[in-house]
């Protein structure tokens, strides 16, 4: 499932050579199909939509510099930047008509989003993508939207770190590419604290969910999967087929009624904190 590849990034660019994801963890990088993870302290970055993520941007920058070395010259190097979910908002949104002058497309689709995020809308960047339609009776758009203030910090720090961050999406967009299926799916994956759901039906994302949990327990994790599983059965009239989790155990679908499997990925199996980078190599590499 191409998702990357379909949504309008922040900033277009080549395929970078370099390619980083962050989480309250650490940093995952890549360049080429060379991957590695540096591990950051506690209280080093902090997913938030509304707040500064980097509480130690110089520990981050450290992170960024070991991973990536500089080559001496001063031109800027391309790099796509893959933030936690909790640092931006995701939604689905449905309309009887979308129109099609892109200006009036932003407008419509910043004025959805006005009521529902917890930051000005007309302070945060947006980008989104008029999915594919089943029936001609909605129209879905993916849309995701971030706090400028929130995004300028992750550019600066990789900026002054010598790169270009031309390319900018989240963790589950990115990690989406690697999902190759039919029928109806949800996708689960728990990094931290905070646990992002997603409902695919054939090319498109119906619904998508990020939440903070309390203590990350099963029966939190479940409070959310149950009401998706509703959700499903309710508005699109078939069950679940599949679960596909990651950072999470198989045995949580017991009793959901539906065949649960783990993320996987050509390049190794994907954890909570570098299934982003995996599916967006997934998507530079066809």
């Amino acid at each position: 499932m191409a998702v990357l590849n379909k949504i309008a990034a922040l900033i277009k660019d080549p395929p970078p050579t370099y390619l980083f994801e962050l989480s309250e963890a650490g940093l995952a990088y890549a360049r080429g199909t060379e991957t590695g993870f540096h591990r950051f302290e506690p209280g080093t970055l902090l997913p938030s939509p509304v707040e500064d993520n980097l509480l130690r941007a110089d520990a981050i920058l450290s992170a960024i510099g070991a991973a990536a070395p500089g080559n001496g010259s001063k031109k800027k190097r391309p790099a796509a930047v893959i933030l936690p979910d909790y640092a931006a908002r995701v939604s689905v949104l449905d309309f009887d008509s979308f129109p099609s002058a892109p200006e009036e497309q932003r407008s419509l689709v910043r004025f959805r989003f006005k009521k529902t995020i917890p930051f000005d809308i007309d302070s945060a960047s947006v980008s989104y993508f008029v999915q594919p339609a089943a029936s001609r009776k909605k129209i879905d758009v993916l849309a995701v939207i971030v706090a400028l203030e929130v995004i300028a910090r992750y550019e600066a720090l990789f900026r002054g770190a010598g790169f270009h961050p031309g390319s900018i999406t989240t963790s589950t967009l990115a990690a989406l590419n690697l999902y190759h299926g039919s029928g109806i799916a949800v996708f689960a994956k728990l990094c931290g604290r905070a646990l992002t759901v997603a409902v695919i039906s054939g090319e498109a994302i119906k619904l998508f969910r990020c939440v903070t949990l309390e203590e990350s327990s099963e029966a939190e994790i479940l409070g959310v999967l149950y009401p998706t599983f509703a959700y499903v059965e309710d508005e699109l009239g078939a069950p679940v087929n599949r679960l596909i989790l990651c950072g999470l155990p198989l045995e949580l679908a017991r009793g959901l009624r539906c065949e649960a499997e783990p993320l996987r990925s050509r390049f190794g199996l994907p954890g909570p904190y570098d299934a982003g980078l995996l599916g967006y190599l997934e998507s530079i590499q066809n």
